[in-house]
């Protein structure tokens, strides 16, 4: 019974996953380099914590970064704050 399935089936399966794990490799690249780029703007200990965070916490530490941890993320949430 088990020989009559497609084996197809779990490569596709493999492909997608593979995919997903690029894609977050990728976003964690990306978050990297904005944190090397910005790291003259923040304090050395504040660097490390979010180089930390970024590696650490697979999903949420890259993107907390990005939309938050940044110099220019944080400068528009501070001007939409007061506007």
């Amino acid at each position: 019974m088990i020989a009559s399935l497609n084996p197809l089936v779990p490569a596709a399966y493999d492909i997608a996953w593979s995919g997903v794990a690029l894609a977050l490799l990728a976003l964690l690249v990306v978050a990297l380099v904005s944190l090397a780029r910005s790291a003259k703007a923040l304090t050395s200990a504040q660097a490390l914590v979010w180089t930390l965070v970024a590696i650490f916490v697979p999903v949420l530490g890259p993107l907390a970064w990005l939309f938050i941890g940044r110099p220019a993320a944080r400068a528009s949430l501070t001007a939409a704050g007061r506007g």
